[in-house]
């Protein structure tokens, strides 16, 4: 029985194409890459590894989840191939996965790659140029097979050796997913997943708070993850402040918030949290301290008391404020 690595992000063309080589009876290794911009992660408790879990348990093999978090984030910062509309280094992304499939294929003695990958569905890396040079950057030149649009590239190391049958193969090409919806009632699938996680970094509005980090630092995973939360506003080279916009967001950044850091809040009505980072100036304070009373609920009230304390000191200071207005806000939001 040949061996193979199966990248399985847990979306709907992972799921077919494991389905269509457990029945040309391929033994699997499934791989799962997790990184910190995974829009599955928003969508439910458990996100896109426990999707692949359950997919890959369902399909009776075993699933790996790799964390390529900082992996990743070196990428980001200088992709070699550049970035797609916004933020997203897709072919780069594809290359490091690829890589780490390769080590885990000589790992464990399998003799190729299974993806999900149809042609032409994202412009990023599934066009059939991009494609070629992914597998060439990845050192997986010919050694990839594409289950869903195999007819409509050149035969496979695998194919041309007869490890896999390319008549069972198929010719998917496009964004549309009706093929892939049909291949699922063939294959008996009614509760399958989502059709794709989608990435935050694809993002215009996620993408631009991600460009701001890179410029202005540090470039790390606790600085990734705020990006997440909340409204942000540039103040400075220097300092930046967060908005929680609800109950949870405004508990994270009381969480997160270190030594010598700001923390805003209202006294005595309704209204967010506001953490400031870096050197806050006073001018900084008061803005702080007035989009927090933007925020609150007033409720016919025009002004507010808001508290300014600095992690780590006793000493909380009260700010009688009044709202800013909105362009104001909107001259500084990231």
């Amino acid at each position: 029985m040949m061996k193979a690595v199966l990248l399985l992000s847990g979306g709907l063309d992972s799921t077919l194409v494991g389905e269509m080589m457990v029945k040309e009876g391929i033994e699997l290794l499934a791989v799962n890459y997790k990184t910190p911009f995974c829009q599955c992660d928003k969508k439910g408790v458990h996100g896109c590894a426990h999707t692949a879990l359950t997919v890959a348990s369902r399909l009776g093999i075993k699933c790996r989840v790799i964390n390529a978090g900082e992996d990743f984030l070196k990428i980001l910062q200088h992709p070699k191939h550049g970035y797609g509309a916004n933020m997203n280094p897709c072919q780069d992304c594809r290359i490091l996965f690829f890589r780490k499939a390769k080590e885990i294929m000589e790992e464990i003695g399998a003799s190729f790659i299974i993806t999900g990958e149809v042609v032409g569905q994202r412009p990023m890396s599934q066009l059939k140029r991009q494609l070629t040079l992914i597998e060439k950057e990845s050192g997986l030149e010919g050694m990839v097979v594409r289950p869903l649009s195999a007819k409509l590239l050149p035969p496979s190391i695998p194919e041309e050796k007869g490890w896999i049958n390319r008549d069972h193969l198929l010719s998917m090409s496009g964004r549309s997913r009706k093929p892939q919806v049909m291949l699922a009632k063939e294959l008996g699938l009614n509760d399958y997943p989502c059709a794709a996680g989608g990435c935050l970094l694809t993002d215009p509005g996620f993408a631009k708070r991600v460009k701001d980090l890179k410029v202005y630092g540090p470039f790390d995973m606790p600085n990734i993850e705020i990006l997440k939360v909340g409204r942000h506003f540039r103040l400075s080279r220097q300092a930046k402040l967060v908005v929680g916009r609800n109950e949870q967001e405004n508990n994270y950044l009381l969480r997160v918030a270190k030594p010598g850091e700001h923390i805003f809040k209202t006294i005595d009505i309704p209204g967010p949290v506001a953490l400031g980072r870096g050197v806050l100036s006073l001018e900084h304070i008061e803005f702080a301290a007035r989009t927090v009373c933007w925020y609150s609920d007033l409720n016919a009230r025009l002004s507010a008391d808001i508290s300014h304390a600095v992690v780590g000191e006793a000493n909380v200071e009260v700010i009688p404020s009044f709202p800013l207005s909105e362009n104001d806000l909107n001259l500084l939001r990231i």
